[in-house]
C-alpha cells in the first residue's frame, strides 16, 4: 500500500514509508500479487505502446506487466524506501525483461512522460493522495497516455467508516522470526486515519514493534468520474470487480 503519512499535509513526502517498506512484501505482497493479476492482467496483455504504473511501490504491477506483455513499462515511484525493493526485484530478472522497464524516481507530473503508454494503472495509490495531489495527477496521466489509452484506477473508499475497524494481517515466518501486524482505520473529520502496527516475534517473545500512520481521502465513483472527465477521460462499462474504475482517454 502506498499511502500518505500523517505528518505530510498537501504535497506528499517522497520517502514516507521507512517503516512499512520493511514489512510490506513480507505481510501483504503475496495477496496483492494475486489481486493485481485478477484486476489488470487482461488489459496489460493488450498493451502495444506501453504500460504506465503510477505509484509502483515494491513492483507488483510492474513485474506483472513485464511478464504478461511485450510492451515497455514505466514504473513511477518517488519514495526511495519503496523504490529500493522494486529495483532489487528488477535486478533479479533477465536482461530481456529489464531492458523494457524504466523506473522514474519522481512524481508523475515531474517525470516528463508524453505518449509513452496505452494502458495506465493506479493501484493502491489514489486513495492515499491528498485531493490537491490527486487532481494534479490526472493531467500528467493524460499526457503520458496516447489517444484512446485506458486508465485503470483502484477506487478510494466511497465514504468515511462509521466505526473503527481492525484488519489483522496474515503472519509470516522468516527463519526464527515471525512477522505480523494489523491495520486500524477510523474516521477523522473528512479523512480516514489508517494506522499500521507491526511486530516481530521469536518463540512468542516480541523482539520489535513499529507503527506508521497514514491518511486516506474518500471519494465516490461518480465524483471520480466527474473529476477525470475534466481531463478528457470517459468512463467505460463497470468491471466485474467494482473496486476498479476503467476509463478511456478521448
Amino acid at each position: 500500500m502506498n499511502p500518505t503519512p500523517v505528518d505530510a499535509p498537501g504535497r506528499e513526502r517522497q520517502d514516507a514509508y521507512a517503516v512499512s517498506a520493511e514489512f510490506y512484501d513480507v505481510l501483504q505482497a503475496e495477496r496483492d500479487e494475486a489481486r493485481v493479476r485478477a484486476l489488470y492482467r487482461d488489459d496489460v496483455r493488450g498493451a502495444r505502446v506501453g504500460v504506465l504504473d503510477v505509484g509502483a511501490g515494491t513492483g507488483r504491477v510492474t513485474l506483472m506487466s513485464l511478464l504478461e506483455s511485450r510492451a515497455p513499462v514505466h514504473a513511477v515511484e518517488p519514495a526511495r524506501s519503496m523504490r529500493t525493493p522494486l529495483m532489487t526485484r528488477l535486478a533479479s530478472l533477465s536482461p530481456e525483461l529489464t531492458k523494457r522497464v524504466t523506473v522514474h524516481p519522481q512524481l508523475l507530473e515531474e517525470a516528463g512522460l508524453y505518449g509513452v503508454a496505452d494502458v495506465a494503472v493506479c493501484h493502491n495509490t489514489v486513495a492515499c493522495l491528498h485531493p490537491e495531489s490527486r487532481r494534479a495527477l490526472w493531467p500528467a496521466v493524460a499526457e503520458a497516455l496516447v489517444p484512446a489509452g485506458v486508465l485503470l484506477v483502484q477506487l478510494p473508499p466511497a465514504r468515511l467508516p462509521r466505526h473503527r475497524t481492525t484488519l489483522v494481517l496474515p503472519t509470516r515466518t522468516v527463519g526464527r522470526h515471525e512477522y505480523g501486524g494489523r491495520m486500524v482505520t477510523s474516521a477523522d473529520v473528512d479523512r480516514i486515519r489508517t494506522r499500521f502496527d507491526y511486530w516481530v516475534r521469536e518463540d512468542g517473545r516480541v523482539l520489535r514493534r513499529h507503527d506508521e500512520t497514514f491518511w486516506m481521502w474518500p471519494l465516490s465513483r461518480p465524483e471520480m468520474i466527474a473529476e477525470l472527465r475534466k481531463e478528457g477521460f470517459i468512463a467505460l462499462p463497470e468491471r466485474p470487480d467494482p473496486s476498479v474504475l476503467a476509463l478511456r482517454l478521448a
